[in-house]
């Protein structure tokens, strides 16, 4: 614990020390136009008791919604044993795994997340994870690039907008050219893609299912993307594979998204975790690192950090990205979330989010005033068109307890007035009949 000075004697030693005379001076460089220019009006301390009294009396007045929105974070049911797990002190490290005699569960738990996304993808290798969703699709792209010798890359107008917008801004700094292709009926419109595919394009990136919950033809555009040389790269809902085709099976280069579904919290945003794998030939050309299973001097199993990728460890211009570091703790929780329900378990709850979301979607629909706008096959979400303003319809059901009703319109101008209704495992019979029944209330 740092030693703190207590006495005047003491605080004139330590500014004494700092070559200063006043405790202001140590403040000097701080403009006076910000400083506060008074003492802080705090209220007088708290016993432990009075404290936690006046926290639960604040955490009171939070009002919890029930939620069925989406669009890219998702509310899942967290068995208990991944928090259990997860707050165990060994997790608990800011410590980068650099030194692995001494990092050896770290660096086992990393491999285990890995081996656990390439099953799921069924692709070959994976990385130790990413900032998030949108970060691994840009990142994706630049492996396209850096694999092809090629600087264009197709995205879907259907892939979630804000993996769009940070695939623009990763573009302008390296020199990439985004082409979207346009939609047709909620997905993405193969012939247009068919027109667009030609031997200048590094990669095609659609997403499944897309951001407006209907399921793409993956293969076909796949077969699109590799008639010219290009790199396939689907973005998928991990949770998805648990019904949908994985990435590996339909002929995917890459596969990426984003993990907070599996076991985090929505965490009002973040942190969250993003992941990529792929084939084995592209194994050099993806970023950050990659944790790898050996033997040491005694022959015993070990891991260690095979590829490093990173500025942190090789030449600036060698590296394959400058930015990306890996989310250890949210991708512990991730792996042990996949181990706790196994395969079967995993099946289940992606079953119950495509049930409860059709039977959402019907129920919604029959509602005087509501028009479904985009047809099946869908997987966990749908999109509705009501007769009253998306703003409008949100604010009644949440003076009603939910959250609900993303308004399409500011990312889809053709889908003006339109809203997007996500439904997941987490969200119970009697709460779908309970939205259905506050939406006619709103409505009427």
């Amino acid at each position: 614990m740092p030693y703190v000075p207590t006495t005047a004697a003491e605080q004139q030693q330590m500014l004494a020390a700092c070559g200063a005379n006043r405790m202001e001076e140590l403040f000097s460089d701080i403009t006076a136009t910000v400083r506060l220019g008074r003492e802080l009006e705090l209220p007088r301390p708290l016993a432990e008791a009075e404290a936690w009294r006046h926290l639960e009396e604040m955490a009171g007045k939070n009002k919890r919604l029930i939620s069925f929105l989406g669009a890219g974070a998702y509310e899942h049911y967290i068995p208990s044993v991944v928090n259990n797990l997860l707050a165990r002190s060994e997790f608990y490290t800011a410590y980068t795994p650099y030194q692995p005699e001494i990092s050896q569960g770290t660096l086992q738990a990393i491999f285990e997340f890995q081996t656990l996304i390439c099953q799921l993808t069924g692709l070959d290798v994976a990385t130790a994870s990413h900032y998030d969703g949108a970060t691994a699709t840009a990142e994706a792209a630049l492996v396209a690039c850096n694999t092809t010798r090629r600087q264009k890359v197709l995205v879907s107008r259907a892939v979630n907008p804000q993996y769009r917008t940070v695939l623009a801004t990763y573009a302008r700094g390296q020199g990439m050219e985004i082409e979207e292709i346009a939609l047709a009926g909620g997905r993405t419109d193969l012939a247009a893609l068919d027109r667009m595919a030609g031997k200048e394009v590094a990669g095609v990136i659609l997403q499944n299912p897309n951001f407006l919950g209907q399921i793409e033809d993956m293969a076909a555009a796949t077969d699109l993307a590799h008639r010219v040389a290009a790199l396939s790269i689907a973005v998928v809902d991990p949770i998805s594979l648990g019904v949908l085709a994985a990435p590996g099976e339909y002929g995917a280069d890459l596969a990426v998204g984003e993990g907070q579904g599996l076991g985090n919290p929505l965490n009002f945003g973040g942190p969250y975790l993003g992941f990529i794998t792929a084939r084995e030939k592209l194994v050099r050309r993806l970023p950050g690192r990659i944790v790898g299973q050996t033997t040491d001097v005694e022959g015993k199993r070990a891991y260690v950090l095979t590829l490093q990728a990173r500025e942190q460890h090789i030449r600036r211009e060698k590296a394959t990205s400058n930015i990306c570091s890996n989310e250890a703790l949210c991708a512990l929780a991730a792996t042990i979330y996949l181990a706790a329900l196994g395969k079967e378990g995993l099946k289940e709850v992606a079953r119950q989010c495509l049930l409860k979301a059709h039977y959402a979607q019907k129920e919604l629909a029959a509602l005087p005033g509501v028009t479904p706008l985009l047809g099946d096959p869908f997987f966990c979400e749908f999109v509705l068109k009501t007769k009253l303003p998306p703003d409008t319809v949100a604010r009644g059901l949440a003076a009603q307890g939910f959250a609900a009703g993303f308004d399409l319109g500011p990312f889809y101008p053709e889908l003006e007035g339109a809203i997007l209704i996500t439904v997941t495992e987490a969200r119970t019979r009697e709460e779908i009949d309970a939205l259905v029944a506050a939406m006619g209330g709103v409505l009427a």
